[in-house]
């Protein structure tokens, strides 16, 4: 098992073989987990089974079609990682859990990074039972507030985003409240908090857990404090991006236990971006291959779960994604060329 993402990322970063391994938001209390099939290890943290899972089953389906066409062979295992951008970012920086590194060292291995194909990782959502009468953003004063975990970023971004839409500091005007990962759910039901603003999937397991104990609401973030400047700002900042999808569809993939509310037809939230990444060395026909594999099952994904419809898969947008400008991610050169055969447009600006 691989406990934090540093290490996972410095592994995928180091492995040359044929192929290689593959802040806003970075948390090291993920607990991360490692799949392995015959010629794949696929790299995922709570929450992504079911896909990593998929991405192994898939990539072992391209590799044998390879194979046969071009007389390829691997040496070892073929690394895939389900990494947030903003890892790469702060490991080209030398910063946060790189900052023992060189800073020249580090810059090269987070070059050596590149991704087949985006997708968003989490959302970062406000939510409370029904029966705690909190009535959205503006309801928080004097509240236990469930912002996270005790280490990490998520919870400083919990709380900068209740700032931001509300106006409210944590312990002055509302109490914060922090326990690991494994511990929320069992705090949410238990009634130790009011509210919550953790990051979620539409429907996650823990949300899912919580909202078998009692009928439950979400709120969108409020429209014009969502776009004022200081907090697109803060949404665009390295590894975050604004979330906008329409409120049918998250009120069809909460269900009926959930009241979805916004002020229109959009439900407004902070992304955490990512996607499946490997080592600029990957043969460029695997990556191509990949890749393709992917797009033609975009369809299928987005029906393994109810959440996998909201994470916009498929969506080639750089503002969606948080693509080019800080995020110094490239597109490897078979995905580009798999994108584009398939009518997609990939920013020139995350081209390698």
């Amino acid at each position: 098992m691989l406990r934090y993402a540093p290490y996972l990322l410095l592994l995928f970063c180091l492995l040359q073989i044929s192929t290689a391994k593959s802040a806003s938001y970075y948390d090291p209390s993920h607990r991360w987990t490692t799949i392995e099939t015959q010629n794949f290890s696929v790299h995922f943290y709570e929450g992504e089974r079911n896909l990593a899972v998929r991405v192994g089953r898939i990539a072992e389906e391209v590799l044998d079609d390879i194979r046969k066409l071009f007389d390829f062979t691997s040496e070892g295992k073929i690394d895939i990682a389900s990494l947030p951008f903003v890892l790469p970012f702060v490991l080209s920086k030398a910063v946060g859990p790189y900052s023992k590194l060189d800073k020249e060292e580090a810059a090269e291995l987070a070059s050596n990074i590149r991704l087949l194909y985006p997708f968003t990782l989490i959302i970062l959502t406000l939510y409370a039972y029904d029966a705690k009468g909190i009535n959205g953003f503006d309801g928080l004063k004097g509240r236990k507030i469930l912002n996270g975990p005790p280490r990490g970023t998520a919870s400083l971004n919990s709380r900068s985003l209740i700032q931001l839409m509300s106006g409210l500091k944590a312990d002055e005007d509302y109490e914060s409240v922090t326990v690991n990962w494994n511990q929320m759910p069992a705090a949410i039901i238990d009634g130790t908090v009011d509210a919550v603003l953790v990051p979620a999937m539409f429907p996650g397991p823990r949300v899912t857990r919580a909202s078998a104990a009692g009928a439950m609401t979400m709120w969108s973030m409020p429209k014009d404090t969502f776009e004022a400047e200081a907090s697109q700002k803060f949404l665009n900042k390295p590894g975050s991006t604004p979330y906008i999808v329409p409120l049918a569809d998250i009120q069809a993939a909460m269900g009926s236990g959930w009241t979805i509310i916004s002020e229109d037809d959009k439900f407004r939230g902070k992304a955490v971006p990512g996607g499946d990444m490997v080592n600029k060395s990957m043969d460029e026909e695997l990556a191509y291959q990949l890749t393709m594999a992917h797009i033609e099952n975009i369809d299928s994904i987005k029906k393994l779960a109810p959440f996998m419809k909201t994470l916009n898969f498929g969506v080639m947008d750089r503002s969606v994604h948080g693509l080019c400008g800080a995020n110094k991610v490239k597109f490897h050169p078979g995905a580009v060329r798999a994108w584009e055969e398939s009518g997609y447009k990939v920013p020139d600006c995350a081209k390698p």
